[in-house]
């Protein structure tokens, strides 16, 4: 049995203010998501050490990459 996907008021108000453009761009994304592995793309994000310390130890104390970590909560968040 597949899981129902619920969508609150106000994301499916956020959904129609989408152009035509908007809306293919985040399909076609989606569609690579889940296709053959896409080419990867270094970023440079601002975190608090605090933060960073915290997550990249609890990652370590369930035997997870703290990059690979982040990577799957994008995808768990967007998807």
């Amino acid at each position: 049995m597949r899981p129902v996907q619920y969508f609150s008021d106000e994301y499916l108000e956020q959904c129609k203010k989408m152009t035509p453009k908007q809306i293919l761009e985040y399909l076609e994304s989606f569609r690579l998501l889940n296709g053959p592995e896409d080419k990867t793309k270094l970023i440079s994000i601002k975190i608090p050490e605090s933060m960073l310390k915290v997550f990249r130890t609890k990652c370590e104390l369930n035997g997870v990459k703290y990059q690979t970590q982040i990577k799957n909560l994008m995808k768990e968040w967007i998807g």
